[in-house]
């Protein structure tokens, strides 16, 4: 099957790693995969066209904007593959009723805003793809868990980068701030003087932009930047999804977190395979019960909610025994959640 995706690819954010992914499993199992546009300079060996007709099913994948390609080429798109043929994938749950999360987090500002976004969905397709675990009794969707784990990726310990953190966060700060301030912060001030360095990689970390509060933004960017400063907590820019896993590496120990939102309706990301890629101790802000649906039984050892402090003390000074509890999870993941297994059922989705 050939399957074009037309969605924002950026280097150093959103799904781009992912889409690179189905496109290098998908040639393995005879399908073409690709990115609507034209080759990208800073994204050597990934697939890219602009011949729509060359293509068996479009998808739309969204994720915190509508995106949308020049007028002209859209017209293109939608006359070359007919309704029946397009699907949309949810990345941000934005297919849902608004959703508020312990009244920080949503899914949309307000029912205007909803309602922009159902509009635009249902001028594109009639068919929903959902990244989550949980089935839909919506007959517009398919819930796939989409996002895997491919073990091609995973860093030995011998080709590992130098560990430069003791404590390390990779993602950006959208939509974090609560977490972070509200128990993450708290702990590592609890425990500082007992660990080495600690780091924040990705955007936003150091400021918040200019641009944020003009935009509707100021509480999914909010930072306090001399927090950091008084734990010294180091922040660095984002890097290329190329680079994502090596740059987890140089951290004895990940904090992985969720988008509140995305996390409450239980939807996958990338990340979620991503942490387990690197050479290091991936520690868990989720709720128990969707970390074990997710990594297996043994990810019970790896989350955070409620015990972070005591839990980052744990892991550096017992580095053997969870790297075993790692293993265990790596052989969850294998098992049930490889990239293989994810093309298949995109494949038998679009077929159906």
């Amino acid at each position: 099957m050939n399957i074009l995706f037309v969605m924002e690819h950026r280097n150093n954010a959103g799904n781009t790693h992912a889409i690179a992914n189905y496109m290098a499993v998908g040639r393995e199992l005879g399908h073409h995969i690709a990115f609507f546009g034209p080759p990208q300079p800073d994204m050597p060996g990934v697939n890219f066209s602009t011949d729509a007709r060359a293509f068996d099913r479009v998808i739309y994948l969204f994720e915190s904007k509508i995106y949308r390609v020049k007028r002209l080429q859209e017209v293109g798109l939608l006359a070359a593959n007919p309704r029946h043929r397009r699907y949309i994938l949810d990345a941000d749950a934005r297919h849902n009723p608004i959703v508020v999360v312990d009244n920080y987090d949503r899914n949309f500002l307000d029912e205007e805003e909803r309602a922009e976004w159902t509009e635009f969905y249902s001028a594109l397709a009639d068919q929903i793809i959902k990244p989550t675990l949980l089935p839909s009794d919506d007959p517009r969707v398919k819930s796939l868990p989409f996002f895997g784990f491919k073990p091609d990726l995973v860093i030995s310990p011998e080709a590992s980068p130098p560990k430069a953190y003791d404590i390390l966060h990779v993602g950006h700060n959208w939509w974090r701030w609560k977490e972070v301030s509200g128990e993450i912060l708290p702990a590592i001030e609890k425990i500082r003087d007992q660990v080495g360095e600690i780091g924040f990689l990705g955007l936003w970390w150091d400021k918040m932009p200019d641009w944020a509060d003009d935009e509707g933004l100021g509480e999914a960017l909010r930072v306090d930047s001399e927090a950091f400063k008084r734990l010294r907590i180091r922040t660095e820019d984002a890097v290329p999804y190329q680079g994502v896993i090596r740059a987890m590496s140089t951290g004895k120990v990940n904090i992985f977190t969720q988008r509140p939102v995305l996390a409450h309706l239980q939807h996958l990301t990338g990340r979620y395979f991503e942490e387990f890629c690197a050479d290091t101790i991936p520690l868990l802000m989720l709720d128990t019960d969707l970390a074990v649906a997710v990594y297996g039984p043994a990810a019970r050892e790896l989350t955070l909610p409620g015990r972070v402090a005591e839990k980052l003390v744990d892991a550096l000074q017992r580095p053997d025994y969870y790297r075993q509890v790692v293993e265990d999870v790596r052989r969850h993941l294998t098992k049930h959640h490889l990239y293989r297994h994810r093309v298949e059922e995109l494949v038998a989705a679009l077929e159906d």
